[in-house]
């Protein structure tokens, strides 16, 4: 037998044969095409990808720092009890303080058009900042303390660069003389930039550069503190029924059929069924992180099953055979053997899910979680928003400074996902066990 004889005694092909060179020039071809191609669809992704997080990020970060005005408060005894500083009248002092940076006119009154420059709740914030300062070290009576109040929004865009100086008068909210006063307190040094601490310890409101996201952070963490305590058990079990001890019969076929369809229905769905069953079938709070957690958790429970049930697949057979070999109960061996194998894989489809739970928009809008919270929620059953919805609410405001703090939200949200998922991954991956 010739080297161009097969083992079956059929002619081997002739590699040089020019047909057989044209085949294979068109195979590599296609191949490097198709390799071309991949390429080219991830370097368009990565590319979109980095234009919308590009352009968050420059909208966004604007909104992570304040412009601010320096004021010093004097404290003067004349208003401060001091017997019982509490019904001190701070609300005198902090105005007092607030009238420091508008100077004497011609007519000996005070420039009131410096207003315009100061936040419309800088005043409260003064107050606020001053009781504080004061009851924690009575010995600043007589002193003067030093308090830093947002400037309004128009100016803080000012300030930013979002409004320019050269824009024509009649087309920016700020005049002429304003800027020339905004000027002057430059010049003083009482202007200056902080990292704004308010965004993240502030609940909303009208005014943009008062709004901050303590309300919607804190809605979003109990709403999803009620979702894990849901789900998780219910979802694990479920699993660990429909896997280890249900019988394989049309019903637990069914079942099985109408979890995998559960976990692709709209999330809207599960918001109408909040509403029509939640709210007014059995009465429960609106608007309350109660009820938005368990539609988030009946929206969650098909892919907490769905993952249970893959991780608990994956065990080898052989831990079960094992463990009943050794006399092991049923029970006895899921709990003691095959969980405890599978809660690497099971950890990380519920954070997953607990992840997708935390950017969902349109069931708490059904349920009533986009009200206008200033105050932050107390307990599960207290009116509350939450971050996606705050995010949602802040897109339709028409105010400029709305426009980065929808974006720096949206910033805060995308790295509570991140976390989430790189956390998914470090426990996979240092909890899992390959056989």
């Amino acid at each position: 037998m010739t080297d161009r004889q097969s083992l079956d005694g059929m002619a081997a092909p002739n590699w040089n044969d020019p047909a057989i060179q044209g085949r294979l020039k068109r195979r590599h071809r296609g191949a490097s095409l198709l390799r071309l191609g991949g390429i080219v669809a991830i370097a368009i992704a990565l590319g979109l990808l980095a234009l919308l997080l590009g352009s968050i990020l420059s909208i966004g970060l604007k909104a992570f720092s304040q412009t601010v005005a320096e004021i010093d408060v004097p404290i003067s005894t004349e208003y401060v009890d001091l017997e019982n500083l509490e019904d001190s009248n701070w609300t005198r002092l902090a105005q007092d303080g607030v009238a420091t940076l508008y100077p004497d006119d011609a007519t000996g009154r005070r420039d009131q058009r410096y207003r315009n420059i100061l936040s419309r709740g800088g005043l409260n914030a003064v107050r606020g900042a001053i009781e504080e300062q004061v009851i924690a070290d009575p010995s600043l009576v007589g002193q003067s303390v030093r308090v830093s109040v947002q400037l309004s929004d128009p100016f803080d865009q000012f300030a930013k660069g979002v409004v320019r100086r050269d824009t024509p008068e009649d087309m920016r909210r700020i005049t002429n003389d304003e800027i020339a006063m905004y000027d002057g307190l430059v010049a003083e040094g009482r202007i200056s930039r902080v990292f704004n601490t308010w965004l993240f310890t502030n609940g909303d409101s009208r005014f943009p550069e008062m709004a901050g996201l303590a309300a919607g952070l804190r809605g979003s963490a109990m709403a999803l503190m009620v979702c894990l305590i849901i789900s998780f058990p219910i979802g694990i079990g479920t699993a660990i029924y429909l896997e280890e001890f249900a019988p394989k019969n049309w019903l637990t076929y069914m079942i099985e059929v109408n979890i995998n369809n559960l976990a692709a229905v709209p999330s809207i769905v599960f918001g109408l069924l909040g509403l029509a069953v939640l709210l007014n079938f059995f009465g429960l709070p609106r608007s309350a992180p109660l009820v938005g957690g368990m539609v988030l958790a009946l929206m969650t429970l098909p892919t907490i099953i769905i993952a249970t049930r893959a991780a608990l697949k994956a065990v080898p057979p052989s831990i079960r055979e094992g463990a009943m070999g050794i006399g092991a109960s049923p029970m006895q061996v899921v709990t003691h053997h095959v969980l405890p194998l599978a809660m690497p894989g099971i950890l990380t489809g519920t954070i997953i899910g607990m992840a997708a739970a935390l950017g969902e928009t349109a069931p708490l809008l059904l349920i009533g979680m986009n009200m206008f919270s200033t105050d932050l929620p107390g307990s599960v059953f207290d009116q509350a928003t939450a971050l996606p919805t705050q995010i949602f609410m802040w897109f339709d405001s028409p105010e400029l400074g709305f426009v980065s703090r929808t974006a720096a939200a949206i910033i805060v949200l995308l790295g509570f996902l991140l976390m989430m998922n790189a956390t998914a991954i470090f426990i996979r991956s240092k909890l899992e066990r390959k056989w």
